[in-house]
């Protein structure tokens, strides 16, 4: 068999978008292959090809396949330990909101509600039935049809029997064979179609849940969804997942309130911090010796800095270079109060006069980020650049302070970090991916248990039905055996009959011809062989009008046809015809009608043809 992917697969996909609106693209190609596959094999054909034309030729099947790739597996409260933290831990902070405020859920990938209903049964606990009335609105969504409306009409007693039985008689009615949630509270609950994939979210909810259904996504589809459930959800909103869906690397969208249940809130957007200006102080006034010394530490201290550093007055000239900056930029003594323009340093490793000229005029510092410069002995490194304006009290400017901070081992570490980060992540969504798909099998293989249990009990019933069968065909038997035994007395006795009227037929001396209800030849005796010279084998099944056996038959028509519908009991005519030897005899034909049974039933004619001269030709 020949399902692997390829161009027949995505021509399915395909076809299944634009004749049914199903847009399968999004899926892992992994489980769609093994589900698609499985489907096809089922149906008996050898490629997907073969099955594509299959769906084209039995539209009903569409809903089957549907139901092979959308594993509807669920039940009330799966995972309890989950559920228990649910309704220990985020339920009542949703309740005890405003109580004006009205409680919105969402059942995502719902399938056939059980979720829906499991957690409209915990806040109708934790709030009260007339309370939940009152506030709550569940809108439980799905892509497949046949199983919404599974949650709309109800469940057998068996899918309820891991609840409470409290609980069942508290929120469900009985009504023939299935339960169904007690109409007064069924108002609450919203069930519709919805592809996740496609269709825009519903927006401020308090709590959001979809349990298994993100794994069956693609990576790209994931994130795509993710990002409108961040979107749906309220700044103090919850996410509930299934066990398989961990969020490792969608960290920016939601943050674990506990990641063993699988419970997340949303992460909120914080702006940019936004830097203030440097400050300008003004020095105190000091004497003379005084403010020499400062001068003086503040240059030691500019100069010891562990950071290149110079300044620029606002004529353009360098009037100050730290010994960092004098080692990497090759700045001598002699080049303090030389015009920037004239110095390397204007172009390396930045063009410093347009930024200089920047930020004296927006009186705000300008960064330059991750700047290569070249040094002398052929190495690089990476500087971050600030250019900072000097201003007086009265905001005028006075020059620039440009810093150089070597970055170099920074960019390296970052990069190691990001490369490490980089790596996390992807063992992250490998690890992810395997959950998931460890999952998907595990469901595949629950859904494959129930049918093989629904295949078994199928099997038990058609054995019953054979077994019932096989009694009633030994019955039958017995019965044709008996019926056997009567139709060979019966055949027995025609044979006799057929050889007794055969006997009778050639013992008389007039031409017999026996017609059946279509007028064809039944019988024809040995004297009307000898008279008109056509053998018994040349006349039987033919058409009596048809016989040129020198007999006028088109004259004797109408009187057949008399006597053949029963409007003439018999009649005699005479009538002209040619013997065998192509003499002319004068020959009276008696037509009398056959009857079928005693009541009157009329099969056919009997024709009794003699020549009237007597002679035997």
């Amino acid at each position: 068999m020949s399902f692997a992917a390829g161009p027949d697969f995505e021509a399915l996909l395909d076809y299944l978008r634009r004749s049914r609106g199903f847009d399968f693209t999004g899926y892992k190609r992994t489980t769609l292959l093994r589900r698609v596959g499985l489907r096809a094999s089922q149906v008996g054909t050898q490629s997907f090809s073969a099955y594509l034309e299959y769906l084209q030729l039995n539209p009903e099947e569409f809903l089957t396949l549907f139901n092979t790739i959308l594993i509807n597996v669920t039940e009330f409260f799966r995972d309890p330990d989950a559920w228990d933290f649910l309704a220990r831990e985020v339920l009542p902070e949703i309740v005890g909101r405003s109580a004006s405020d009205p409680i919105r859920v969402w059942s995502a990938g719902c399938a056939s509600g059980e979720e829906a209903y499991s957690v409209a049964i915990l806040l109708g606990e934790a709030m009260g039935q007339n309370e939940f009335l009152e506030r709550v609105k569940i809108y439980a969504t799905d892509v497949d049809e046949e199983a919404l409306a599974a949650a709309r009409n109800g469940y057998p007693a068996s899918a309820l029997n891991g609840l409470d039985e409290k609980l069942v008689d508290k929120y469900f009615d009985l009504q023939g064979s299935l339960r169904v949630f007690k109409p007064r509270l069924r108002v609450g609950l919203i069930f519709g179609r919805h592809d996740l994939i496609q269709d825009a979210p519903i927006s401020r909810l308090d709590l959001l849940l979809c349990r298994n259904t993100l794994m069956y996504f693609t990576p790209d589809s994931q994130a795509r969804v993710l990002s409108r459930f961040h979107y749906a959800l309220r700044d103090d909103g919850y996410l509930f997942l299934g066990k398989a869906e961990m969020l490792l690397t969608h960290a920016k969208l939601f943050a674990p309130l506990d990641l063993k249940h699988r419970v997340f809130t949303k992460v909120k957007g914080r702006p940019e911090p936004r830097r203030p200006p440097p400050p300008v102080t003004d020095v105190p006034e000091a004497d003379d010796r005084t403010k020499q010394r400062e001068v003086q530490v503040r240059e030691l201290a500019n100069d010891l800095a562990p950071v290149a550093q110079v300044t620029i007055d606002a004529g353009g000239r360098l009037v100050a270079a730290n010994q960092v900056a004098r080692a990497i930029f090759k700045i001598g003594a002699g080049d303090l109060g030389t015009a920037l323009k004239d110095l390397g340093l204007s172009s390396r490793p930045v063009e410093l006069r347009p930024n200089l000229a920047k930020a004296a005029k927006e009186r705000r510092p300008v960064a330059i980020r991750s700047a290569e410069h070249k040094l002398g002995d052929g190495s690089a490194r990476t500087l971050d650049v600030e250019i900072t304006p000097i201003l007086d009290l009265n905001h005028r400017s006075l020059g620039a302070t440009v810093t150089f901070t070597d970055v170099t081992e920074f960019i390296r570490l970052r990069s190691e970090l990001e490369r490490s980060r980089q790596d996390i992540e992807t063992a992250y969504a490998e690890l992810q991916a395997s959950n998931e798909e460890l999952e998907t099998t595990n469901e595949e293989l629950q859904s494959t248990e129930e049918e093989l249990e629904t295949t078994n009990e199928e099997l038990q019933s058609s054995n019953e039905e054979l077994e019932t069968m096989n009694e009633e065909l030994e019955s039958t038997n017995a019965e044709l055996q008996t019926i056997n035994t009567d139709l060979r007395l019966r055949t027995d006795e025609i044979d006799r009959l057929n050889v007794f009227v055969e006997s009778i037929l050639g013992s008389v001396e007039v031409g017999i011809a026996v017609l059946d209800s279509n007028l064809r030849v039944a019988k024809w005796n040995p004297r009307a062989e000898d008279l008109w010279g056509v053998r018994s084998t040349e006349v039987l099944g033919r058409s009596f009008y048809e016989l040129d056996i020198g007999l006028p038959v088109e004259t004797l028509r109408p009187i057949v046809k008399l006597v053949a519908s029963g409007e003439s009991a018999n009649s005699i005519d005479t009538v002209t015809a040619i013997n065998r030897r192509g003499k002319s005899i004068r020959c009276r034909v008696s037509m009398t009608p056959l009857v079928e049974s005693a009541i009157g039933g009329r099969r056919g004619v009997v024709l009794l043809m003699e020549d009237l001269a007597g002679k035997s030709v």
